[in-house]
């Protein structure tokens, strides 16, 4: 992924990619712990990722029920689709659960204060940066999918209203011993946020520093705004970029790049776009709009 630091003068900081790209940084016995709990979470991501690209919804089979109120079986037919639907976003939101508390983890690591400068935490601990930038990567990638898929509330908006007529009904609902009421809250709530993945995250990282008041709050922002930072030079520098393997890993340094930036504002007692902030907001927003614009328009989004 990257090692980063940062020299300092009277007048700007600098920052200084020392190294550009550490593709199979390996953990070392110090990161083994933390970096094998946060593996497990992410060999389960990709497959998350396929599941909701391939997300379909029940969107004819509701229809259908909704315009033929009377027919019992169209109304069976919409229910036995969206059931097992439900158990596959039911899945998605508790593994937004794990994701949190792999977030929780690496930033208990990564902003500890085992060095004096929390920076120095990406250049010594890079298999957990890459770790977290990998977090951040998935996020941002599942809320695009997300957002461009509305047959997920529809799906479980529908649920949820068979579900209560049912219920009036005294009907009996296999479903419910999936997700029951109080669980189709929480979903609910989840799903309508835009961006709730990283909205989840966002929320794991502002609950950790509140958790952690012994701990100096800018252990936390400085290496937030130093991955951003790395990622704008990297992306808007084209002897850097000129070693990249693929526009995937543009895409990659892109969604790391404005992940932190939202944890950054969600934590920062002024946020990252402050004129104190330690984010040149202005350079990262020229970098994702010298994009293709279908590529970043997620992205741009996300930070609106």
């Amino acid at each position: 992924f990257f090692i980063a630091s940062q020299t300092k003068n009277d007048k700007k900081e600098t920052l200084k990619v020392n190294l550009l790209y550490t593709q199979n940084a390996q953990p070392t016995d110090a990161e083994r712990e933390v970096w094998e709990q946060v593996d497990v979470v992410l060999k389960d991501a990709k497959g998350i990722l396929d599941e909701l690209q391939a997300y379909k919804g029940a969107g004819q089979e509701i229809r259908e029920a909704i315009q033929n109120p009377s027919d019992e079986a169209l109304q069976e037919q919409a229910w036995a689709c969206v059931v097992p639907l439900v158990g596959r976003l039911k899945k998605f939101y508790q593994f937004s659960q794990r994701l949190e508390a792999a977030l929780h983890s690496l930033l208990g690591a990564l902003t500890s204060e085992t060095y004096d400068d929390p920076t120095q935490h990406l250049e010594r601990e890079q298999a957990l940066a890459k770790q977290f930038a990998e977090i951040l990567h998935f996020t941002l990638r599942f809320d695009e999918l997300k957002m461009t898929n509305p047959a997920i509330q529809n799906d479980f908006s529908y649920y949820r209203r068979t579900l209560s007529r049912m219920r009036i009904n005294n009907v009996p609902a296999d479903g419910e011993n999936e997700v029951n009421n109080e669980l189709a809250n929480r979903i609910s709530l989840f799903y309508a946020d835009a961006t709730p993945m990283l909205k989840a995250l966002s929320d794991g990282t502002t609950k950790f520093v509140s958790e952690n008041k012994n701990l100096p709050i800018e252990n936390t922002t400085d290496c937030l705004s130093t991955m951003a930072s790395v990622c704008k030079v990297m992306l808007e520098t084209p002897e850097y970029r000129s070693r990249f393997a693929s526009e995937e890993t543009v895409s990659f340094c892109l969604r790391v790049m404005v992940g932190v930036i939202i944890l950054y504002d969600y934590v920062h007692p002024v946020g990252a776009f402050a004129k104190s902030s330690k984010i040149d907001m202005k350079g990262c927003i020229k970098v994702l709009k010298d994009q293709p614009p279908n590529s970043v328009e997620g992205l741009l989004n996300a930070l609106r």
